[in-house]
C-alpha cells in the first residue's frame, strides 16, 4: 500500500506531504523534561502524541532515530536568564545534591512512561553529559559575531541575527511587536539588546551546577542544549522537530537562530507542537487548583477526580483528540472514555471468536484503507478512532448473526486491530480489567432496571433504597433526562 503521510509543519503553517531527507531514515527530535519534579499531565500529553508518531512512522517502514532530551542543567526560574536555577533551588530546599535531584525525576519520568506504555527514544541525552558540545556551538556563533561575552556571560545578538535572517519565522509575529512587549533595560541589565539571550551564563559562588568554559566558570543556558544534542545526535539538518507548544514562541525560536547562526541552517524541515490542557475549559495550573499529576490519574487521589482510571483508558482518552487541539480534562470525559476503550477491546476478544462464512457483507479492506487515511493527514487517531468503531459495530453484527465476513476479512479485522490499536497508538489489552469491568456494566444495567421497575410501581422507598446502598459502596447515581447512569 502506498502511504501519503502529510504533516501540519509549525514552520510554514500548512499541511505538507512527508519527505525524509534520506529514506528510509528519519531523524526526530523532542525537546524532553526537565526533571527537577513530577512529569506533568501536558508532559505526559506530548510523549504520549510523539510516541504515536514514531510508532507510526516505524510501521510504515522508516528507521528512526528519535532523541528526546534530558534537561539536568541549566534551566532558570521563569526560564530567564536570570534567577535561581531550578535543580539548585530544589536541591536547596531538600538539602541534597541537585544530581539526586534529577536522578529521582529522571527515574519518575521513565516509570510513568512505561506506566502508559511508550516505547524509549533511540538516545536519551542529558544536558550535563555534553557540556564541551555547548561551548563549541558557543565559540562557533561568536566567531560568526552573532554572539558576545561580557563579564563570563555569552548572549546571543538578537537585533544583529535579524538584520540577515527571520527570527520570527517559527512564530510569524513581528519583530517589534517583541521588542515593544519585552521588559525595559533597567541600568543593571548587561545585554545589548531586550530579546538577546544567554549562551553561556556566568555562575555566582554559591550557583551548585557549575563548569569550566573559555569565558569562565558558569553554566549553559537553556536553548544552547537542544542545539548541541540535536546537532550531535541528528546533523546539522534533520528532518521532525518536536514539542509542547509553549515552547514554539522562545525555545524552539531560539534553537533556530543559534544552529543557523553556527552553521547556516535552520536544524528541522517539519516542526510539530502538541496543544495545551484544559480542566473544564480553564487552563490547568497550581495557582488555579485545577492540575492533575498522572499517577493521579491512576490512582484518583484528586479532588476533580471521583475514581483512578486504568493508564490505557487514559492513554485512549488523549488519543480522542488531535494532538494539535486544546485537550479538556474532567471526570465525566474520562468515565466516557473508559467505558468506550473497554467497549474497544471487550470487541477484539470477541473477534477471536467468531465463525467465518462463504461470503462477505462488508468491505473490510475499504475500512482499512480508512485507517490508513487518518493517520496520514497529519496523525489525525480521532478520525482513526472513528473508524475503529465501525469495526466494533461489524464485529457485533457478525457475533449477532446479523451479517456475515469471510476469513479473509476476520483475519484483516485482526491486522487492523494488530497495526493501529497495538502498534500505532501504543493500547494494551487489559483481560482481567476488560472482563470485570463488562461484568460490572451488566450488572449494573440490571440494577438500574430494577430501580426504574420500583419508580414505576410508586414504590419510591426502595428505589431510594437502592440508590443510598450503592452510594455507600461508592457507586453514584445520576438520574437525568435520558434515564440514570453510574460511576464509581
Amino acid at each position: 500500500m502506498t502511504h501519503n503521510l502529510h504533516i501540519h509543519n509549525t514552520l510554514t503553517r500548512k499541511k505538507e506531504k512527508f519527505i525524509p531527507i534520506n529514506s528510509p531514515f528519519v531523524g526526530m527530535y523532542v525537546c524532553g523534561p526537565t526533571v527537577y519534579s513530577d512529569v506533568h499531565l501536558g508532559n505526559c500529553r506530548t510523549f504520549i502524541s510523539f510516541d504515536m508518531m514514531y510508532r507510526y512512522l516505524l510501521h510504515l517502514g522508516y528507521t528512526v532515530r528519535y532523541v528526546r532530551n534530558i534537561t539536568d542543567a541549566g534551566h532558570l526560574e521563569g526560564d530567564r536568564d536570570e534567577g535561581d536555577d531550578k535543580f539548585a533551588k530544589k536541591a536547596k530546599l531538600l538539602q541534597v545534591e541537585p544530581m539526586e535531584i534529577v536522578q529521582k525525576y529522571t527515574v519518575g519520568f521513565r516509570e510513568i512512561m512505561n506506566l502508559y506504555n511508550t516505547l524509549p527514544p533511540s538516545i536519551e541525552p542529558a544536558a550535563t553529559g555534553h557540556i564541551i558540545e555547548q561551548q563549541e556551538i558557543t565559540k562557533k556563533i561568536i566567531e560568526n559575531k552573532f554572539a558576545y561575552e561580557i563579564n563570563g556571560t555569552v548572549y546571543f545578538d538578537v537585533e544583529k541575527y535579524s538584520k540577515t535572517n527571520n527570527y520570527t519565522e517559527l512564530t510569524n509575529r513581528k519583530l517589534e511587536d517583541l521588542l515593544e512587549g519585552s521588559r525595559e533595560l533597567d541600568g543593571q541589565d548587561e545585554k545589548k539588546g531586550r530579546l538577546d539571550f544567554a549562551l553561556w551564563i556566568k555562575a555566582k559562588p554559591e550557583h551548585l551546577m557549575k563548569w569550566p568554559s573559555p569565558w569562565g566558570i558558569g553554566f549553559p543556558g537553556w536553548h544552547i542544549e537542544c542545539s548541541a544534542m540535536s546537532t550531535k545526535y541528528l546533523g546539522e539538518k534533520f528532518d521532525l522537530h518536536g514539542g509542547g507548544m509553549d515552547l514554539q514562541a522562545t525555545h524552539h525560536t531560539n534553537e533556530i537562530a543559534q544552529n543557523i547562526a553556527y552553521c547556516g541552517k535552520s536544524p528541522a524541515n517539519y516542526w510539530l507542537h502538541t496543544n495545551m490542557l484544559t480542566v473544564k475549559r480553564q487552563r490547568m495550573s497550581k495557582s488555579l487548583g485545577n492540575s492533575i499529576l498522572p499517577m493521579e490519574l491512576v490512582t484518583g487521589n484528586n479532588p476533580l477526580l471521583s475514581k483512578g482510571y486504568h493508564p490505557m483508558a487514559i492513554k485512549f482518552f488523549m488519543m480522542q483528540t488531535h494532538y494539535s487541539s486544546t485537550l479538556d480534562f474532567s471526570d465525566e470525559a474520562l468515565q466516557g472514555s473508559e467505558k468506550a476503550f473497554y467497549r474497544l477491546m471487550e470487541s477484539y476478544k470477541t473477534l477471536q471468536t467468531i465463525s467465518a462464512a462463504a461470503s462477505s457483507n462488508e468491505n473490510i479492506a475499504e475500512l482499512q484503507k480508512k485507517c490508513y487515511e487518518a493517520m496520514d493527514d497529519d496523525f489525525n487517531t480521532p478520525v482513526l478512532i472513528a473508524n475503529l468503531f465501525e469495526t466494533v459495530r461489524i464485529i457485533n453484527s457478525v457475533n449477532d448473526k446479523k451479517i456475515n465476513l469471510t476469513q479473509t476479512d476476520i483475519d484483516l479485522l485482526k491486522k487492523i486491530y494488530q497495526d493501529f490499536v497495538f502498534d500505532i497508538m501504543g493500547l494494551k489489552a487489559d483481560e482481567e480489567n476488560s472482563k470485570s469491568n463488562s461484568a460490572l456494566e451488566k450488572v449494573m444495567q440490571l440494577v438500574l432496571e430494577m430501580r426504574i421497575k420500583a419508580k414505576n410501581n410508586k414504590d419510591f422507598a426502595a428505589s431510594d433504597e437502592i440508590r443510598n446502598k450503592l452510594n455507600e459502596a461508592g457507586v453514584v447515581i445520576k438520574d437525568g433526562k435520558d434515564g440514570a447512569t453510574w460511576s464509581i
